[in-house]
């Protein structure tokens, strides 16, 4: 977590605050389809475990 923020301080100070704006919108976009994926996937192997496990 300490190396994203050192990061993200790097790129403002290098690069001015609209490439660090601009550069986390692709990262949350890139974050939120991942977490999408992660959730479909989990909820198909959950619920083949789930419903095995409950008595």
């Amino acid at each position: 977590m300490l190396l994203w923020i050192v990061l993200i301080v790097l790129a403002l100070a290098l690069f001015g605050f609209g490439f660090t704006m601009h550069v986390l919108w692709y990262v949350a976009a890139v974050l939120l389809v991942l977490w999408v994926i992660g959730f479909f996937m989990r909820g198909r192997m959950g619920s083949g475990r789930s419903a095995g496990s409950h008595r």
